[in-house]
């Protein structure tokens, strides 16, 4: 009887001490965050992966995910600066990037946080879609819209310990009975500003090609001065040895003479038979007859 007493005294004991060991050790995952707590005060925060330690039973854990979590917002409507009403369907991502205000604020409860994240973008949305026009609001969607929406959002959630790393737009449409009208509005406007690029493109054409005749013309004008210069030149220059000729007795003579043979043969071209008269005194005669 002692000794079953006596064993199970030890089993006890064994129990006891396990469960202090155990009740003294924790472990912090990767992306997450451990609040230890003492008598219900939190007296510090690891995020840390490994092991850790604590005081059994005085202390206790509350652990928060560090993760980025989607939460889907539901579709809202929203007022352009025009006065257009559009749909607008998104989502977030978001994360704890402050736990101590997350326990503060919404004792890091997720739901409670999806409530002030829901009521943060949807101001954002709001806010921003209601300062631009319809037409300006479709031709930002994408990155730029996205980017304006999440750093107007986190303006409000940063007090919760919270921030919003994103806040994407799934869907911004416009309702049904008014779409057509758009659609058509923004065909009618495209096309008007294609016309004025073909209106620009057309004149900036005339422009170069105004350019380039003007160009064209004044490089003919310069290349016709140049020719008459020449020309002149050439007749000066043929003038001034025809002079340089006829100012010697001797040279004039052959000029004459040459003049003459020119003149000679000139007369017999032609087909046929050809008779030549002549004065006895003229050149010709001259030379022919050896005069």
């Amino acid at each position: 009887m002692k000794k079953i007493l006596s064993n199970l005294l030890t089993a006890v004991v064994i129990a006891a001490v396990l469960t202090v060991i155990l009740g003294s050790v924790y472990v912090v995952n990767p992306n997450e965050y451990v609040a230890v707590r003492q008598l219900g005060k939190i007296v510090r925060v690891d995020n840390t992966p490994g092991l850790r330690f604590k005081l059994p039973v005085i202390q206790t854990i509350q652990r928060i995910s560090g993760k980025v979590i989607i939460y889907d917002i539901d579709e809202s409507d929203v007022i352009t600066r025009d006065k257009k009403s559009m749909i607008a369907d998104n989502f977030v991502l978001w994360r704890v990037t402050d736990p101590m205000a997350y326990i503060r604020t919404l004792n890091a409860i997720e739901a409670r946080a999806e409530e002030r994240i829901d009521a943060a973008v949807y101001n954002a949305l709001k806010n921003t879609i209601s300062s631009m026009n319809q037409d300006d609001i479709i031709q930002a969607t994408g990155e730029k819209l996205t980017n304006m929406i999440t750093t107007a959002a986190n303006k409000d959630i940063g007090q919760y310990g919270l921030e919003i790393v994103t806040s994407q737009i799934k869907m911004l449409g416009i309702p049904s009975d008014n779409e057509a009208a758009v659609y058509e509005r923004m065909i009618s406007e495209r096309q008007n500003i294609a016309a004025s690029y073909v209106a620009e493109g057309e004149a900036e054409a005339q422009k170069i090609r105004n350019a380039t005749d003007r160009e064209a013309a004044v490089i003919r004008a310069e290349a016709e001065k140049q020719a008459a210069l020449l020309e002149a030149e050439g007749e000066e220059a043929y003038l001034q040895i025809l002079r340089e000729a006829y100012d010697n007795p001797e040279k004039a003579e052959f000029y004459e003479y040459l003049r003459g043979l020119e003149s000679l043969k000139a007369s017999f071209t032609g087909e046929g038979r050809k008779v030549l008269v002549l004065d006895k005194d003229s050149e010709l005669a001259q030379i022919l007859y050896g005069n």
